[in-house]
């Protein structure tokens, strides 16, 4: 059996997506948190000079993006066939989108522009985004999740980046994007890891 340590910091962030694939996956794994006291000495010794990191059997692989879709593969959370697969990356573009506004806006150094950054993401983006994501639910049947009747990697990451967004939108408004998000969370190894896991900012 493969060993697998997961490095990132005490954090959500780039890493949960991982996280709560090997929760589902009931995968063990080793946790490995950093804090901004501790990274700075251990930077040197990784892989790209960023985490998240996923080592595998002692060997280290970088890219929050390319580690989540290996696991999804390993562990069959990828849909079943191209054809699947395909409509679970058409999701993770359009979370990356939700992702790439807010960036945008968090990492403004002027105030104002920060503030105009925020008004429009919460008006216009994320509204937009959400639109998206509600329409791929619809196409699926409104089963509660994107491919198929089961969990995929797109449902997860969905579910991960509204629980970073959820100050900012009014989910009742997407009443299918809503529906994915309690399928994920209802699941009884999604539930036990959220329940459990770590108490961070973000």
């Amino acid at each position: 059996m493969p060993t697998y340590k997961f490095k990132y910091f005490n954090a959500r962030g780039f890493g949960e997506v991982s996280r709560l694939l090997f929760a589902l996956a009931g995968q063990e794994y080793t946790d490995e948190r950093f804090t901004q006291e501790t990274w700075p000495a251990e930077k040197p010794n990784v892989l790209l000079g960023q985490m998240p990191v996923l080592e595998v059997d002692g060997a280290a692989y970088g890219q929050s993006s390319a580690i989540a879709r290996f696991l999804a593969r390993r562990f069959n959370f990828y849909g079943s066939g191209d054809i699947q697969a395909l409509e679970v990356d058409q999701v993770l573009g359009v979370v990356q989108d939700i992702i790439n506004a807010m960036i945008k806006a968090f990492y403004e150094k002027d105030e104002a522009r920060k503030a105009q950054f925020m008004t429009e993401n919460k008006e216009e983006k994320l509204p937009l985004y959400l639109g998206m994501l509600e329409k791929l639910l619809v196409k699926n049947g409104s089963t509660g999740f994107f491919v198929g009747k089961s969990i995929t990697l797109a449902d997860v990451t969905v579910f991960d980046i509204c629980d970073k967004i959820q100050a900012m939108v009014d989910f009742d408004k997407f009443p299918q994007v809503k529906k994915c998000r309690e399928s994920v969370a209802s699941n009884p190894k999604v539930k036990k890891w959220v329940d459990t896991r770590p108490v961070t900012e973000n």
